[in-house]
């Protein structure tokens, strides 16, 4: 968030290592954890309604097929942005808070929950869905990816429930499928993030994402759209291939209790999506 925000004039951080660098020496080890509160609220739940949507729509769709993992995919992207939009707001204030153009002799923000309440009480319900078409725009296609790459990945690598190494397929699987879905859509990241710190400072620049893009591009050129794009991806990696394999191992564990004949396995692991 902070690479992808700060004022290009007067930059604070020369890439993610100096960045990670600068916030441990003028902030301590806890800076590097600014807004954690917002995701540990709301991951669980994020987490829960994507797979259930997904789940379901493929159910619904009737035919495990690419283009069907695609759309199930994105329709699950779609309907979690109720809860990630205003989480990310939260997140995305608490880490700018103190810092650079932002910085203030008083926090306005004792923590994620207090955010969200201020800006509620300051500007409605338009303020905490700041930046809601954008995070749709970014959510809906990258979940799409997200759930189609993992679908072909593992068929590829043939993750077989009885397979010595399914762990470390499900594992990469995984990774990837973080990876591909982040470079899907990163661009519309860093918009959702500037027009979220919009204002912050005491002045809004952006009108909208449109104009936020061609301010952005006019000022910065193309490569501000891949502005902290390696934190993302080193990153997305692990996360992503600790979900998948988590989610996919349970429930193929789930499925092993049961003797319902339409979930017996199919040679190759079923997605989480399947079962």
């Amino acid at each position: 968030v902070r690479l992808q925000v700060q004022n290009v004039e007067k930059p604070l951080y020369r890439g993610t290592f100096h960045c990670f660098q600068s916030i441990i020496k003028q902030e301590s080890a806890f800076g590097l954890y600014k807004g954690i509160g917002s995701p540990m609220m709301g991951l669980t739940f994020i987490n829960a309604l994507v797979f259930g949507v997904q789940g379901n729509t493929l159910r619904a769709l009737g035919k495990d097929t690419p283009l069907n993992q695609f759309l199930a995919g994105s329709a699950a992207g779609a309907i979690q942005c109720i809860i990630c939009c205003p989480m990310e707001l939260a997140k995305t204030r608490m880490q700018l808070q103190g810092t650079g153009e932002y910085k203030q002799k008083t926090k306005n923000y004792k923590n994620s929950l207090d955010c969200l309440i201020k800006i509620y009480q300051k500007e409605g319900l338009r303020g905490i869905n700041r930046g809601m078409v954008s995070t749709f725009i970014r959510e809906t296609p990258s979940f799409g990816f997200y759930f189609l790459t993992y679908d072909c990945m593992t068929r590829y690598l043939g993750c077989e429930a009885e397979d010595s190494y399914v762990i470390p397929k499900l594992l990469f699987s995984g990774g990837m499928s973080g990876i591909v879905s982040w470079l899907s859509t990163y661009p519309m990241d860093v918009i959702k993030s500037r027009l979220q710190a919009d204002g912050v400072g005491g002045v809004t620049q952006y009108k909208g994402i449109m104009d936020c893009v061609r301010k952005s591009y006019h000022e910065e050129g193309w490569r501000v759209f891949t502005r902290g794009l390696t934190s993302t991806l080193l990153r997305a990696f692990p996360v992503n291939a600790a979900t998948f394999a988590t989610v996919t191992v349970f429930l193929m564990y789930m499925r092993s209790d049961d003797n319902i004949p339409e979930c017996e396995p199919d040679p190759v692991i079923h997605q989480p999506s399947n079962l």
